[in-house]
């Protein structure tokens, strides 16, 4: 990594990923400081989902180099994903474990020091305690999404990938969500890469987004950048201009 590393958490350098000769991802370039919510936006086939899979070493890149916390992440992913937690409103848990079983299992996984103390203050804070004793394959998809948020944060990562966390929340609970996301991280100092189709989720959350399509950066900036940039009157209209016309000029 390169001489002002120490307050960038994670880099990535001309990621590239091709499946059967097909490019879903071209080269994609990126850094996340110490404490930024940066979001990653695009519609559904715009290299989101490539890009995090490979983030997490799901995914081999075609091409290019991840570093975090100043290792690669090729040669050093167990340390890596020690420091580092996921959440996605898309991924299940064991389905026939009770609640605090599940949040205990990845609290041993972790070597989570005072497990129970740490599940039950989680619980708490994402508001399922009464959640403890059901069965997690019985969850409702709201339920389940504010469990993988628990689980996500067991670790107290230094570094948190946020796939669409309030995808399956009611209005009430991803304001909450929202809310709660953005105070941890502050007061954590967490960098969080962060996707969602929501836009009020971005505005809410991020510092910084990046937005692509059909496997290219478009933009990138600050949210208020970017809707200046597009002359649009909100970043929801951006988001639909992009996903249309692959720009954010007419």
């Amino acid at each position: 990594m390169s001489a002002h590393s120490e307050d960038i958490i994670l880099e990535a350098r001309d990621l590239t990923r091709v499946f059967d000769g097909i490019t879903v991802l071209e080269p994609f370039s990126f850094s996340l400081k110490r404490g930024e919510v940066l979001g990653l936006l695009g519609a559904n086939g715009a290299g989101k989902t490539t890009a995090m899979n490979m983030l997490l070493g799901l995914t081999t890149a075609t091409s290019g180099t991840i570093h975090a916390f100043g290792m690669n992440l090729a040669t050093h992913r167990i340390e890596i994903l020690k420091r580092t937690n996921f959440s996605s409103a898309y991924t299940s848990l064991p389905g026939n474990l009770l609640v605090w079983q599940n949040l205990l299992v990845f609290a041993q996984i972790y070597g989570v020091k005072k497990p129970k103390q740490k599940i039950a203050e989680l619980m708490e804070l994402f508001e399922i305690t009464e959640l403890s004793k059901r069965v997690t394959g019985q969850l409702s998809a709201g339920e389940s999404t504010r469990l993988n948020l628990c689980k996500s944060l067991l670790n107290d990562p230094e570094l948190l990938l946020l796939d669409e966390p309030t995808a399956s929340l009611d209005p009430d609970i991803a304001d909450k969500v929202r809310k709660t996301i953005r105070r941890v991280q502050a007061e954590r100092k967490i960098s969080i890469l962060y996707t969602s189709h929501n836009m009020k989720d971005i505005e809410e959350v991020c510092d910084r987004v990046i937005f692509l399509h059909k496997g290219k950066v478009v933009t990138e900036g600050t949210p208020e950048e970017i809707v200046a940039r597009s002359q649009e009157d909100s970043l929801e209209d951006v988001f639909i201009k992009i996903a249309r016309t692959g720009d954010i000029e007419e």
